[in-house]
């Protein structure tokens, strides 16, 4: 028998819902971190577009595997009581066992990252469209180790091998993929995020700062995000204003030791923040945001910066230079950040220009609804590339489209 699919019609364009599967994240709600954020996003996009949307979540503990719904999304709510690396392994291998054996002709999976590509190649011999987000190069993050990296890196060469549409979050991280894989099945889609245009100041209140009067910056701390060289430069002058270092930093790690040594008493460093409300209002009543990622492609953290109209000052590479544009500010280290804020914390008028900038350069490349309709398009070439001969669809008049 037949599966029939029934279509919409939008902008002149037949669109014919399916059943997306989204796995690779800790899953929805977000609390997590980039990929959870995308995963809720795209898929309620989704789903506002007639998509049935499945999300794969991963719960501690054991138990039984059990379904429940979020937001019109269905969550397929899997125990694992295993942490960190091989906690995140397991739940992935019990995540792709399970979407494999519901699978349906015509449905079509979403993966976030491809630390543990190697899972997928049975559904690759079975013939399931799966759409990978290739992530920002992990494996040559030298934080991971050498063991590490030469796994990370197998798993990248084994996703780009077996993903139908291959997605960069970045037009660098597309050329480095394009390179590798071909140029047919690899296809930009940013991080996105919500534009904040008001917010409330007690978040900011109640770290005893003044809106308008401090700067931010929210990342993990790691060498790579340059961290002890932003804290250096801040803390070389008075500046009149304290620098808000969000993130969890512990004293028995040696680099978060080093970084808090390096700070002068106009650095705050409040803990690790998970609230999104406090973070926009953090984010919006700041007077700039400084960010030092070295490596990695688009960083949310970065976009949702510029969603607040946040004047951006970023590590000098060709990751955040796209992402913010001309107009915003960079460095290469603390010797050069040292005096560019001298100029920029001086002056108010050259800082609301570049939170303009920030605001407008969101508005035309990293706004959700532009990312969602991107990735649908993904999964749509996906399954057309891996179209079931049992599967026929529908325009919504009825009229067969394809077989």
């Amino acid at each position: 028998m037949r599966r029939v699919l029934r279509g919409t019609r939008n902008e002149g364009k037949i669109i014919v819902p399916s059943t997306v599967r989204i796995l690779g994240t800790h899953g929805v709600p977000a609390a997590y971190g980039g990929f959870e954020t995308a995963a809720e996003n795209v898929g309620l996009y989704l789903h506002d577009r007639g998509w049935n949307v499945i999300v794969y979540c991963q719960v501690p503990g054991e138990g039984p595997t059990t379904v429940d719904r979020w937001n019109g999304l269905e969550r397929v709510l899997i125990r694992e009581p295993l942490e960190g690396w091989r906690g995140t392994s397991s739940f992935d291998l019990k995540s792709i066992r399970h979407a494999t054996k519901a699978h349906e002709d015509g449905d079509v999976w979403l993966t976030f990252g491809y630390n543990t590509a190697i899972f997928d190649v049975m559904p690759r011999l079975r013939g399931i469209p799966n759409v990978i987000n290739m992530d920002g190069m992990e494996w040559t993050r030298k934080r991971w180790g050498v063991l590490k990296q030469g796994i990370l890196l197998a798993n990248e060469r084994i996703a780009g091998w077996i993903g139908n549409v291959l997605i960069a979050d970045h037009p660098v991280i597309a050329t480095y993929l394009r390179r590798h894989f071909g140029r047919r099945r690899v296809t930009t889609i940013t991080y996105g995020a919500h534009e904040v245009t008001e917010a409330s100041t007690a978040p900011v209140t109640e770290l005893d700062l003044t809106p308008g009067q401090y700067a931010i910056m929210v990342c993990r701390p790691i060498p790579e995000n340059s961290v002890l060289e932003i804290v250096t430069a801040w803390s070389r002058h008075r500046r009149g204003m304290p620098l808000v270092v969000v993130g969890p930093y512990d004293r028995s790690d040696p680099y978060h030791a080093e970084v808090m040594d390096a700070a002068s008493d106009e650095v705050l460093f409040p803990g690790a923040i998970f609230e999104p409300e406090r973070m926009q209002s953090l984010r919006f009543h700041a007077t700039a945001y400084l960010h030092g990622h070295t490596v990695g492609g688009t960083n949310p953290s970065l976009v949702e910066a510029m969603a607040a109209g946040n004047a951006v000052i970023a590590h000098d590479n060709q990751y955040n230079t796209w992402v913010a544009g001309p107009e915003n500010a960079y460095f290469s280290d603390a010797d050069d950040l040292t005096p560019l804020l001298d100029s920029i914390i001086g002056d108010a008028q050259r800082r609301e220009r570049m939170g303009a900038a920030s605001r407008q350069r969101f508005r035309e490349e990293f706004t959700w609804d532009k990312i969602g309709s991107e990735y649908e398009a993904a999964l749509l070439t996906a399954r057309d590339r891996r179209k079931p001969k049992s599967a026929t669809l529908h325009n919504d008049t009825g009229i067969e489209v394809a077989k």
